[in-house]
């Protein structure tokens, strides 16, 4: 009998941490995928498109780039953008990116001009999505390096390239 137990205990034991192993490897418990930097490690291009609130009134801007993200949020892109139809080709974008368990996270870049000068410390909030093959991002701060914040309304949607 007490043998019995004994093997009847170590069964339901094993049969718990198979369990738990499975459930661990899938979805968390409520079917929520969740996200880390790692994810979204590679090669990206997007496009950028909105509106500048100057104090002359509302400028459209657009841009398009190519991106690099590392596994340890480290972000490098070089864009060409139209402001007000004034092109700027190829400037390097330099940040990094935060990501948070449930999807969402912050980007943080500075832009640069050909001459290496800043141009613009820009801040997004953003959200990944179809498992880490998309990005799609608001811009919430945009900042001259004189210190002047710049209102905006930009949207930004990025795909994973490789």
């Amino acid at each position: 009998m007490k043998r019995n137990i004994v093997g009847t205990t170590l069964f339901f034991a094993m049969l718990l941490l198979i369990l738990g192993a499975v459930a661990s490897a899938q979805d968390d418990d409520w079917g929520v995928r969740r996200c880390s930097t790692g994810q979204v490690a590679g090669e990206w291009a997007y496009t950028l498109t909105g509106t500048v609130i100057t104090p002359t009134g509302p400028v459209p801007t657009a841009a398009i780039a190519r991106s690099t993200i590392d596994a340890h949020g480290n972000v490098s892109s070089k864009q060409t953008s139209s402001t007000g139809g004034a092109i700027s080709e190829w400037n390097t974008v330099k940040g990094t990116i935060a990501v948070n368990p449930d999807c969402t996270g912050t980007k943080i870049v500075m832009v640069y001009d050909s001459n290496g000068n800043l141009q613009r410390t820009v801040t997004e909030d953003l959200v990944i999505d179809d498992h880490a093959r998309e990005i799609r991002a608001l811009v919430t701060s945009l900042v001259l390096p004189n210190g002047a914040s710049v209102p905006t309304i930009i949207t930004i949607t990025e795909r994973k390239l490789f």
